[in-house]
């Protein structure tokens, strides 16, 4: 019997620590972080990317999402300073479309995994560029 190789590949994916290609942390220097696609979907927008916060990293100003936001901190401190809610390891935030929230500050180096279930934003933000937003804004 001859099965085409192509359907025995899986749809799963599977990245290790190791795996992760220097080249494609996607770096934002005037803002302290860089971030790293583990998954993206082209067609709804929605991502999983770890972030990594040097001490002092931020998104400076208040922002809102055109999807559902969550994180989870893996290491660090990181802080929604408008609200006082600070990530450290172990919690989980969970930020509702439209919900203005923002700026934010690292205490101290932090790594977080962030998820969004659609696009991220409506218009591009101050800290993004043209190639950084990606196919991540909302279509009208």
């Amino acid at each position: 019997m001859n099965v085409n190789p192509e359907l025995l590949k899986s749809l799963e994916i599977l990245i290790h620590q190791g795996d992760l290609k220097e080249e494609e942390w996607i770096d934002y220097p005037d803002y302290g972080f860089r971030q790293y696609f583990l998954f993206k979907n082209p067609e709804t927008g929605a991502s999983i990317a770890l972030l990594d916060y040097e001490k002092g990293g931020t998104i400076p100003t208040k922002h809102t999402h055109a999807s559902n936001q969550f994180m989870y901190c893996l290491e660090g401190d990181y802080e929604y300073t408008d609200s006082g809610l600070r990530l450290k390891p172990g919690s989980f935030y969970m930020n509702p479309k439209d919900h203005p929230h923002g700026p934010t500050v690292a205490h101290e180096r932090s790594l977080l995994i962030e998820i969004y279930d659609g696009p991220h934003y409506y218009e591009k933000p101050e800290y993004h560029t043209d190639e950084t937003i990606g196919g991540f804004l909302a279509k009208d």
